[in-house]
């Protein structure tokens, strides 16, 4: 536990046994970790946790955990003084990793960040927004087609995932005969992430999550070159014929930027998705509020779906001066890291927050991030795959439900869902 005063602590039933640095806690039941952020967030001040401790050869490293909601939206919108370089996972991505295969957005500041994401923001024209919405309709008929043809058993593989991931290869161009083999990439670059290993396995496989991303940026740049010779109506063509102030992207940053719309939009959409069949079976009375007329209650069911699931846990960010929040004193160079999850639960934003309810209004969840220039760029993407699959899974099958709970992943980083049984 972290430099909280004792007193402090033992007013807070749980609390003095809860470390978010632990990958145990992680392991622990979801009303378990639930009921930990809920104590945590009745502190005085961010709590403070050791990932490592000093010794005679290294400098201590923990961080700062931000669980209310109020804290994680003050840091989300302060950029010049929460910075997300040099990275926002855990761990942060070492040097030598970066020059070789580029600075994701997400771990950029301004005015870097803000001159990328210009150049992509300017890609997204008219005409490929409405290729886009005719994509996600034509790919969520034939997913459910083959659903009633082929009777699968999980909807994590036949159903959620196949839907982000068709969607953004066809946005991006990618040939159907070539998407099995980056498919392939994409879960050995992120099958690991925020996942604790065995000794033998951290020593073994860290090459083999790089060498998935090298692969899969390499068959970007290939696409990339294609398309700078001969451009067609697809998103990568936009970013490498690009002229946003006299630049485009490079195909390094082509390449970091398709992995990052792969494994965020795919990874983040596959477990909304999950999690939110698994949450309508649930509780059959927001699921028949919600077949009754999808026209009225579709957006809250989907807001209401990331509020619960939250598919990205947490980000982190690093001090660029002194600061003070709320009565904790921060320096520069501290690590502070902000817990989506915690903050779409707290009381004093979210009325009855553990219950699940598609007619909650407000509902100001940070399921994409706390506002700010690093607010979740693929937030409407994944609102629309997210309606159009349900209707037009409910609408087709309107007996379609889980069995059984879900096979999570016990992640810091991302809520999850390797596998769930459905029926029809």
């Amino acid at each position: 536990m972290g430099t909280v005063p004792r007193a402090t602590r033992a007013a807070v039933a749980g609390v003095e046994r809860t470390d978010l640095a632990d990958p145990a806690f992680w392991r622990l039941p979801a009303a378990e970790q639930a009921a930990a952020f809920a104590g945590l967030r009745q502190l005085p001040t961010p709590t403070y946790f050791v990932e490592r401790p000093r010794s005679l050869f290294r400098a201590e490293r923990g961080f700062h955990a931000l669980v209310r909601h109020a804290d994680v939206v003050a840091a989300s919108r302060t950029p010049e003084v929460f910075r997300s370089a040099p990275g926002v996972t855990t761990p942060e991505p070492p040097r030598w990793v970066r020059a070789l295969f580029g600075d994701s957005m997400v771990n950029l500041d301004d005015p870097d960040h803000a001159r990328l994401r210009r150049i992509v923001s300017r890609a997204f024209t008219p005409r490929l927004i409405a290729q886009v919405e005719e994509d996600i309709h034509c790919v969520a008929r034939r997913i459910v087609d083959d659903v009633i043809a082929h009777r699968p058993e999980d909807f994590v593989r036949s159903v959620a995932a196949e839907l982000p991931f068709q969607v953004i290869c066809a946005m991006m161009g990618i040939p159907e005969e070539r998407r099995p083999a980056i498919l392939a990439e994409v879960d050995h670059a992120s099958e690991h992430t925020g996942v604790q290993r065995p000794l033998r396995q951290r020593i073994r496989l860290p090459g083999r999550g790089l060498r998935a991303l090298a692969r899969m940026q390499g068959m970007v740049a290939d696409l990339g070159r294609e398309r700078r010779r001969r451009p067609t109506d697809d998103l990568i063509s936009a970013l490498v014929t690009a002229d946003v102030d006299g630049r485009s992207l490079s195909y390094r940053q082509l390449g970091a930027f398709f992995s990052l719309l792969l494994v965020a939009g795919v990874e983040t959409t596959r477990n909304a998705l999950a999690h939110g069949l698994h949450l309508l079976t649930e509780h059959p009375e927001q699921r028949a509020l919600l077949l009754a007329d999808p026209d009225a209650h579709l957006d809250g069911a989907v807001d209401e779906i990331i509020r619960c699931a939250t598919p990205i846990i947490q980000f982190r960010r690093t001090l660029a001066t002194e600061h003070t929040l709320g009565r904790a004193q921060l320096a520069r160079g501290d690590k502070v890291v902000l817990y989506y999850g915690s903050a779409n639960r707290d009381e004093s934003v979210f009325t009855d927050p553990d219950v699940f309810d598609i007619t909650r209004r407000p509902n100001p969840h940070l399921g994409f991030g706390g506002g700010g220039p690093h607010f979740c760029l693929g937030a409407p993407l994944a609102r629309q795959e997210m309606k159009v699959l349900y209707r037009e899974l409910f609408t087709r099958l309107p007996e379609l439900r889980s069995v059984g709970a879900p096979e999570l992943v016990p992640s810091s980083f991302d809520n999850r869902v390797r596998s769930l049984r459905f029926t029809f």
